[in-house]
Formats: C-alpha cells, structure tokens, sequence
C-alpha cells in the first residue's frame, strides 16, 4: 500500500506542483519547450505505469460493505462522466490546451462549455467519485482520490494562467460560463439548450457508456461493472 501512495502522490505533484504552476515556465525556458515536454511526458507516463502496477499488487483492505446503492450511483456518475468527456473532445474549448486563439470570438462560450467551461475535468470528478464509491477499498481511495484532488485543483490553475495571459478576453468568455456546473445559467449569465449540446454528440457519449459498461470495462480490466453479470 505504501508503493501506492508513494506513487499516487507523485503522480499528483508533478500536475499539481509543476504543469499547474509558474515552475512549469521556468523548467520549460531553461531546458527548452520541445525538451521540457519530452521529459514531462516520460516522467508522467512512468509514474502512472508505476501507480497502476502498485494498485493492482495493493491488498484489498475493506473500508465499506458491497452496496446495492451506491452501485447504481456509481453507474449513473459514470453515464454523466462518459457524456462528459465525449462532449469535451468534440466541442471547442478556449481553456483546451492550444486553444487559446478561439477566446478572442465574441461568443467563445458554446454548447456544453456553457454549462461547465472544465467538461472533462467535471467528468474526471465524476469517474473517480464512481470508482471509489463502487470499489468500497483503501487502494481505491488513494488511486482515485489523487485524480479526484487533480481533477478539483486543476480548473482553477488553468482559469489563472488564461486569466493572466489574456485578461480582457478572458473576462468576457468568463462572464458567459462557469467552472461549476450550471451556475452560469442559475446565475442568468447564459442560456443553453440540448440542441446547442448536441444531440448527436450526447447519443455518442451513451452509445460509448454501453460500450464500455457492457464489454469494454470486463475486457480490459476482468471486471463487469453492470448488476447482470
């Protein structure tokens, strides 16, 4: 359980600590874009390797009984979470990585990132606040936990560097969307309908949930999630 936690924490820091801070523009002016990338990315990706090959050597300490319940919230998060993410790869998103340019549009906030400007991360949120609920165990807590805590702490990083760097159009898309779910459109800063979602964009983010809760997850991972396996 330690290798877990060692490995979960740096999987953390180095998002939380590095890619989400100023240290990230001092690593990446001294070594280079190109060569701070490559390193971040072989250093990420072991990290991860190592968390994953930890969680599955954790032993199974119980912190919860297998309950019915909190299945069928796990499922449903789950249903959201997946949504979610298809809207966020499929929608443009001005704090997306490398889209910066489109916060100069009057109207930069448009369908689903009217409702959240941070689907995917929103979804990330959802995914391992499922996982955790469904597993009911300390290695899952820890595991998902540290995506859940980078999932929490990340749209705010993102919203400063945008902010700092373009603050006049960052104001204005700012004005039209909100990090938390719906609180623009509560607040009457926007409006939104399922049209301008997607209607198609939200059959694939279903079709996609089946995919995976009925053959993908128990393919991959030896586990079927769903009550009728």
């Amino acid at each position: 359980m330690l290798s877990l936690f060692l490995a979960s924490f740096l999987f953390f820091a180095i998002h939380a600590f590095i890619s989400g801070t100023r240290l990230r523009g001092v690593l990446a002016g001294r070594l280079g874009e190109g060569v701070y990338m490559a390193l971040f990315a072989t250093v990420s990706a072991g990290t991860l390797f190592w968390v994953i090959l930890s969680y599955r050597a954790a032993p199974n300490v119980v912190l919860w009984a297998d309950v019915k319940g909190l299945q069928h919230l796990s499922l449903t998060l789950m249903l959201i979470a997946i949504v979610l993410a298809v809207l966020a790869f499929s929608t443009p998103n001005p704090t997306a990585a490398g889209s910066e340019g489109a916060l100069a549009r009057k109207q930069a906030a448009r369908g689903i990132i009217k409702v959240t400007r941070h689907p995917f991360l929103v979804g990330v949120s959802l995914w391992s606040i499922s996982h955790i609920l469904a597993n009911g165990n300390l290695a899952s807590l820890i595991l998902f936990g540290g995506f859940l805590a980078l999932s929490l702490i990340g749209p705010p990083q993102i919203d400063a560097k945008r902010a700092a760097k373009h603050p006049e159009d960052w104001a204005r898309f700012a004005a039209q969307t909100s990090w938390l779910p719906f609180a623009a459109i509560i607040q009457g800063r926007t409006k939104v309908t399922l049209a301008e979602i997607g209607w198609g964009r939200l059959a694939a983010g279903v079709v996609l949930y089946l995919v995976v809760l009925i053959f993908l997850h128990k393919w991959v991972f030896g586990v079927a999630p769903h009550p009728f396996a």
